[in-house]
């Protein structure tokens, strides 16, 4: 019996095209300024240490903030790089420069589940910051009274089980009783060979993907059943 759902967000409760192209450019454009005016905070000073150890060596805070920025314009999943853009935007949110996008369907679905007793866990690359942040800020009011936890790529890749497995501990669940919705199928994957059911997003119109997955193309579509 299914009693938890864990949710990836882009492509899957929010587009793709949200991050993309609002969140990804806004950081992009601040990184510098923010730095140069953040640096020495513990917060941001520990972000930085990390992108240096990860890059090889030193960095100037100039290089840290190109490293950062090369980062960006690879799509790297790197943990310091989404922890420092999640504090950028948490400026835009505050300042209403952006909402935090979520189809309607998942909002409502979502607002169901949880009245129905299920847990609700997020799992997104973006720090767990972001994902409150996007959560909080959103057309349909304040979503974060329905999760029960959040993780992001601090406790594992999201294409590696073991961070699934991880997961399931922090809940306090078995893997089984846990469905995994997301929009890529190395993540399904991942959390399948954990133990998790799994249910792919199929968000965009046109011919279904192949998949080894239950598909969706919203919400409405998935019965959190085995």
């Amino acid at each position: 019996m299914i009693r938890a759902i864990l949710t990836d967000i882009e492509g899957t409760t929010s587009s793709l095209s949200f991050v993309k192209d609002i969140l990804f450019p806004y950081a992009r454009q601040r990184l510098r300024a923010f730095i140069d005016a953040h640096g020495q905070e513990p917060a941001v000073a520990r972000e930085l240490t990390e992108v240096a150890r990860l890059a090889g060596g030193a960095l100037t805070t100039a290089e840290a903030a190109d490293q950062l920025i090369a980062w960006i314009d690879e799509d790297r999943k790197a943990t310091p790089l989404k922890a420092l853009q999640g504090m950028i935007w948490e400026t835009g949110y505050r300042q209403r420069d952006f909402f935090g996008h979520i189809y309607e369907d998942a909002a409502r679905q979502l607002r169901a589940w949880q009245a129905a007793g299920l847990r609700l866990c997020v799992f997104s690359s973006g720090s767990v910051q972001a994902q409150k942040l996007l959560f909080a800020h959103t057309e349909f009011g304040d979503l974060t009274p329905l999760f029960y936890d959040y993780f992001d790529t601090r406790i594992g890749p999201k294409q590696e089980p073991d961070a699934y497995r991880a997961i399931a501990e922090a809940i306090g669940l078995p893997p089984g009783d846990i469905l995994f919705l997301s929009d890529i199928e190395g993540e399904l994957e991942a959390a399948r060979a954990a133990g998790m059911a799994t249910t792919r997003l199929v968000r965009e119109d046109g011919p279904a993907p192949v998949s080894h997955h239950p598909l969706a193309r919203n919400f409405d579509e998935i019965a959190p059943s085995r």
